[in-house]
């Protein structure tokens, strides 16, 4: 059976390539930062399942002081020059996009049948993680798909990954982290602390006023967090649990799902998402480091506004 585990080990793989491939990058001045810093991390996915807790702390600890001390950088060495990209560009158009579309498509897909797939008896894949595994399926299919398109050098996509995590830096690392420091926030009792503030000054007693404060909390708490994943542990457990499901019997199916959508929009009207609105702004050269986050805050507030009358609709309709 196909576990959480098995994409562990593959993501692990591919930050093992990228420290190999950073290694041998002589045009790249802190190439052993780098190779410290993803060689660390590939440990942590190949085997931070075996590992006791306090050695896991302990290579967080060292990603934190190899991304201190002197920072990362960037090798100059491209796989292809400026011209075979453009040349490229012309002669696939819009068909470039298929690679990118197949992930979506076979995530869907396999979200639906890979739970019905049994193999001796078993289920081909965990049901409980069916989405994570077809989306980890999904983009080696789009890999191959890229691949017989385009026929670049083998050694390609790992450069590109390493190219890519390079110029996104530590930033990568982000929303794993923040997901954790949410997981630890709701073992501390900050839900209980919500909720309890919530009661004393909000009138819970409405239905939609409890929605309106789950939704909204949830953004504005992703805001100050940087990731909903961080803040979803933290208002599920104050607001939307004791609240929205035991208080006034809505569906946790949807609750969860519309609840981490409002979170989202927090995501794109925060600079703390660094690896949403910060790095890009840094990698097209803006001239504003803001310049993402105005953009996408008129979409935020419109979709959480969505968010918000979707949950009151269909929540509490069992």
């Amino acid at each position: 059976m196909i576990t959480l585990e098995h994409i562990y080990w593959l993501t692990g793989l591919m930050m093992a390539g990228v420290a190999l491939v950073n290694s041998r990058d002589f045009t790249n001045p802190r190439r052993f930062n780098n190779t410290a810093f993803w060689g660390i991390y590939a440990i942590t996915f190949l085997i931070g399942s075996h590992l006791p807790d306090l050695a896991s702390g302990f290579l967080v600890i060292g990603m934190v002081l190899v991304a201190s001390i002197r920072g990362l950088g960037q090798g100059k060495t491209e796989s292809t020059s400026r011209a075979e990209r453009e040349a490229s560009a012309r002669r696939w158009g819009a068909k470039l996009f298929i690679p990118a579309l197949t992930i979506p498509f076979v995530t869907v897909l396999g979200t639906f049948f890979f739970k019905k797939i049994t193999l001796d008896g078993s289920p081909l894949v965990d049901v409980k993680q069916a989405t994570v595994i077809s989306l980890a399926i999904a983009t080696l299919i789009a890999l191959a798909v890229g691949m017989a398109m385009l026929r670049p050098p083998l050694s390609a996509p790992i450069r590109e990954a390493r190219r890519l995590l390079d110029a996104v830096g530590w930033a990568a690392v982000l929303p794993q982290m923040l997901a954790a420091l949410g997981a630890l926030f709701a073992i501390a009792g900050v839900g209980n602390v919500v909720s309890g503030l919530a009661q004393r000054w909000i009138p819970l007693d409405n239905p939609f006023v409890v929605v309106l404060t789950y939704t909204m909390g949830m953004a504005v708490f992703t805001m100050i967090m940087g990731n909903a994943f961080a803040a979803f542990p933290v208002m599920t457990a104050g607001i939307g649990l004791p609240l929205i499901v035991q208080r006034f019997g809505g569906d946790p199916t949807i609750m969860a799902a519309i609840g981490m959508l409002s979170g989202f929009c927090g995501t794109l009207m925060t600079p703390m998402a660094a690896n949403f609105n910060i790095v890009p702004t840094a990698l097209l050269e803006l001239p504003d480091e803001n310049a993402v986050i105005k953009v996408q805050v008129p979409t935020a507030l419109l979709l959480l506004a969505a968010n918000i009358l979707l949950m009151n609709f269909l929540v509490f309709r069992r």
